[in-house]
């Protein structure tokens, strides 16, 4: 029926607000419909591919189609296995920052600074929860040395043109020691990646 969402489209909970937001911005939430996995999932990669195929079986009774948005996310290969054997398409890249930014200029990126931290929209908006607190950095602050004596370098992937963010980004460079840089993607990959897949009205 016209309308009605047909394709089923799995993404971590660190990329939903924009994912909803790329779908119904360019009109596809006639025909996609986005459902995610915690995003804390990315904290044990090995349980990622199983929480993905599961999400996939379950998705197959609802929708003609499905498509990962995921990805490899450092599963080392056994989510691509499990999609295989699902016959279910992930998009390109070894993880968001790379999709965002595109594998060239990701490539680039790390070519100039192998010491680059990097974060998107959503990291700069939970950077305190998930980096300071998650870490332990506000209770132990010599921990950074730790985690980051190695990082030269913070890049921060805008998805949108948020002064907010911006400047929260910033004050996460600074408050880690790390020079600061900004580049913004929009959607990047994602966004070719879906028009490309997209499942026309019928």
């Amino acid at each position: 029926m016209s309308g009605h969402p047909r394709t089923l489209l799995i993404c971590c909970g660190a990329l939903a607000r924009e994912i909803v937001a790329l779908v119904k911005d360019n009109g596809w939430d006639d025909t996609m419909r986005v459902e995610c996995l915690p995003a804390h999932l990315h904290n044990a990669p090995d349980r990622l591919p199983e929480a993905i195929q599961a999400k996939i079986r379950s998705g197959r009774a609802r929708y003609d189609d499905v498509i990962v948005l995921y990805g490899d996310c450092g599963t080392g290969g056994m989510l691509d296995a499990v999609l295989e054997e699902e016959g279910v398409t992930r998009i390109d890249g070894a993880h968001c920052y790379e999709v965002y930014a595109g594998s060239g200029g990701f490539a680039a990126l790390m070519e100039a600074e192998p010491g680059t931290f990097f974060l998107s929209d959503f990291l700069a908006r939970h950077f305190d929860r998930l980096i300071i607190k998650g870490l332990g950095l506000d209770r132990f602050p010599g921990l950074r040395d730790t985690y980051f004596g190695n990082y030269k370098k913070l890049v921060y992937l805008a998805q949108t043109q948020d002064g907010e963010l911006e400047d929260s980004a910033r004050a996460a460079a600074a408050r880690l020691g790390l020079a600061f840089e900004m580049r913004f993607t929009g959607y990047g990959g994602y966004q070719d990646f879906l028009a490309a897949h997209r499942s026309p009205p019928a």
